[in-house]
């Protein structure tokens, strides 16, 4: 277990669901956290419900400007959680620009910005923490994840790279993929969702890999297992068992 008394940790995103969750998590444990999302109102709400040192920073991770003056106003941090996301169910055949647009610009592109950010305070100082969320539906692409599926991937393989180039620093990245989790983004779907984790669940998940030294954590674990050994089948086998039947 880490000492987490007197951390101060950045969570973009924070101000519903998992995010929500892991802000209280990390604040039971001792860190300071400074949440940011949109909402002004329930990011002020959050706050004032926290049990330990806390405080809010309005962004939207589609602006980088307002990104870079965010992590400017958070100042010196130890670690940073990216945990935003929107998601709508999209078919191919029934593209929406406008949405597929801000998935990338909220779940990948956002997960850049606010890395970008901050990845030089921490190798001037050799010290940091970067956690990613991705998602198991970043493994491989899925029908009806137009948007979504690529963006998460895109963010996964962001979290590689970064990995890569940082593994034997001491600035430790590491990227969390969970399953399904019952928020306001998954009440839009209407198919059945296997092994759906509640927002506390997930958030010790996260918690219980951020107190370990390793880069990636997948969950449910079972579940994990279909995503991952998907990327080993061949195509002909893959698409008659996940495409559109």
């Amino acid at each position: 277990m880490k000492n987490w008394q007197g951390k101060r940790y950045w969570l973009v995103g924070a101000s519903e669901g998992l995010g929500r969750e892991v802000a209280f998590t990390l604040s039971r444990a001792g860190a300071e956290v400074i949440v940011s999302a949109r909402s002004e109102d329930r990011l002020k709400e959050l706050v004032a419900e926290l049990p330990g040192k806390a405080s809010y920073i309005t962004v939207d991770v589609a602006d980088r400007a307002a990104v870079e003056a965010a992590a400017k106003e958070a100042g010196d941090i130890d670690g940073v959680v990216y945990l935003a996301g929107v998601y709508w169910p999209m078919k191919a055949q029934e593209w929406d620009n406008e949405k597929a647009d801000m998935m990338g610009e909220v779940n990948f592109l956002g997960a850049s910005r606010v890395v970008g950010a901050v990845i030089k305070d921490m190798v001037a100082k050799n010290a940091g923490h970067i956690v990613l969320v991705g998602s198991l539906s970043g493994f491989r692409g899925l029908p009806g994840a137009i948007g979504y599926s690529s963006s998460k991937a895109g963010m996964m393989s962001l979290a590689e790279s970064m990995h890569a180039d940082l593994r034997t620093s001491p600035i430790e990245v590491q990227l969390i993929n969970p399953g399904f989790i019952k928020t306001r983004l998954t009440e839009k779907n209407d198919f059945n969702m296997p092994f759906i984790m509640s927002p506390e669940d997930a958030a010790k998940e996260v918690f219980e890999h951020m107190n370990t030294d390793d880069f990636k954590k997948s969950f449910p674990m079972l579940f994990s297992w279909v995503f991952r050994l998907s990327q080993f089948m061949p195509d002909w086998m893959y698409y008659r068992l996940f495409g559109a039947k």
